[in-house]
């Protein structure tokens, strides 16, 4: 454990006690602090005992009291005061294996710790915890959690994640739905391997884990051109992509009729490879697979259309000028029609909004990945050097790593601007925000 305290947040409940930087945390209401989990859990009472060991060892003991569910205001020299856990397994489809050689080494390392994905969302398959971590998950409440599942069918997933006991994580799995831990799943679905009625019985077994499960998406593998020396595995292509849609649609009609919830989900990139329109924005309920690419695109057009209603034709709403001037926007293969309609649909409301798009073509990773999250900035620079691009330049947040303004390639949004010769505007996820961006805001 590295309960260290590293801070502590002024204004807080804490900053009004004797805890200051170096102590360590040790218990909470007469419990031991393992990890994050235990501190988020045993913190959330309203009157606290907080025992501490302070310089040289001395022992501290706080009373604190505070509103129910509020944060003491502690941080720690480690997020998840322990170390994180590493995954095992070896994937046929992993992504991280098929990265090119020479990137930074944090992008290689692979995560498959439960404690990260109740705080941040990362999918993890359960195959590490002990019987110990599952009955602490339980007792803690801790929820929710996202699992990668891929197949109920031990041998298998044996084969899928790379395993000698098919049975990892499944016993575990089983174990939080039947204590009612929401879970929300995904299927990275391989063709010829857990498709077409492979699938059809994943997601009835999952299904029939109960009410626990909140959703369940359906991921296409995802190749890059790096995959030398690894399991060989196909694309989906446009027929596959129509019938893997038709069998989740007509199985989440089920689950609608008996449970009134849709529950089971395609990515985006199905629908996008199967070349027809993507559901209706009630489809996907509240959008609890967003960050596995469900909903995305439909979720951006009805923000944005929302915000073109409300916003009117008003050009003062936004702080700008009303004089028309070019722009950028650059995105991936897979969302450049949408956003190409957007454009137009925006072009035709407002005078001011003179844009053109461009889709990078992704030569790093490889043509056959075309969303725009895996966008290099080398890309860019290659595919639109030399090019008019008019007053700014529009890219998406998602091809930035998350809290840094830098792409895969460790190219800077600063050196990309500075070698296009252009400003660069990040457009967040967000419809209202693209429209602002196309307006100049």
């Amino acid at each position: 454990m590295n309960a260290v305290v590293k801070s502590v947040q002024p204004g807080s409940p804490a900053s009004n006690t004797i805890i200051e930087p170096g102590d360590i945390l040790k218990k909470i209401n007469g419990e031991k602090i393992a990890d994050v989990l235990d501190y988020k859990y045993l913190s959330y009472d309203s009157r606290l005992l907080i025992e501490l060991s302070g310089a040289g060892g001395k022992p501290k003991l706080v009373r604190l009291r505070k509103p129910e569910g509020a944060d003491i205001g502690l941080e720690f020299d480690s997020y998840l005061m322990d170390d994180e856990r590493s995954c095992a397994n070896k994937c046929i489809f992993c992504f991280i294996d098929q990265l090119p050689d020479g990137m930074r080494e944090t992008l290689y390392y692979k995560d498959d710790d439960v404690r990260l994905s109740f705080l941040t969302g990362n999918y993890v398959t359960l195959t590490n915890l002990s019987r110990h971590d599952v009955e602490r998950i339980r007792k803690r409440r801790i929820s929710p959690i996202n699992v990668s599942v891929h197949t109920l069918d031990p041998q298998l997933r044996a084969y899928m994640l790379g395993l000698n006991d098919g049975e990892a994580g499944i016993e575990a799995l089983r174990s939080l739905a039947d204590a009612g831990i929401i879970l929300n799943c995904q299927i990275v679905c391989c063709p010829g391997i857990n498709d077409g009625t492979e699938l059809i019985r994943t997601m009835e077994g999952i299904y029939a884990l109960g009410p626990a499960i909140n959703s369940v998406s359906v991921v296409p593998v995802g190749l890059t051109k790096h995959r030398q020396g690894l399991t060989a595995l196909r694309q989906f292509d446009r027929e596959l992509a129509f019938l893997t849609i038709r069998n989740v649609e007509d199985f989440a009609s089920k689950c609608l009729r008996e449970r009134g919830m849709i529950m089971f989900f395609c990515a985006d990139e199905l629908y996008i490879r199967a070349g027809i329109g993507l559901p209706p924005d009630d489809f996907y309920e509240e959008y609890p697979q967003l960050e596995n690419g469900v909903g995305m695109m439909r979720l951006l057009i009805t923000e944005f259309e929302e915000a073109m209603s409300q916003f009117g034709v008003r050009k003062s709403e936004f702080g700008v000028g009303t004089g028309r001037e070019t722009f950028t926007v650059v995105t991936g293969v897979a969302a450049s029609e949408y956003l190409t309609n957007l454009l137009k649909t925006a072009s035709e409301k407002y005078d001011k909004i003179s844009g053109k798009l461009y889709a990078v073509r992704n030569d790093f990773f490889g043509d056959s990945v075309t969303v725009s999250g895996l966008v290099t900035g080398g890309d860019i620079l290659s595919q639109i050097s030399g090019r008019d691009l008019g007053s700014r330049l529009l890219i998406p947040q998602n091809m930035l790593r998350r809290g840094e303004d830098v792409f895969l390639d460790d190219v800077t949004v600063s050196e990309l601007s500075d070698r296009l010769g252009v400003p660069i505007r990040i457009v967040r996820q967000d419809g209202a925000d693209l429209l602002q961006a196309f307006l100049g805001g």
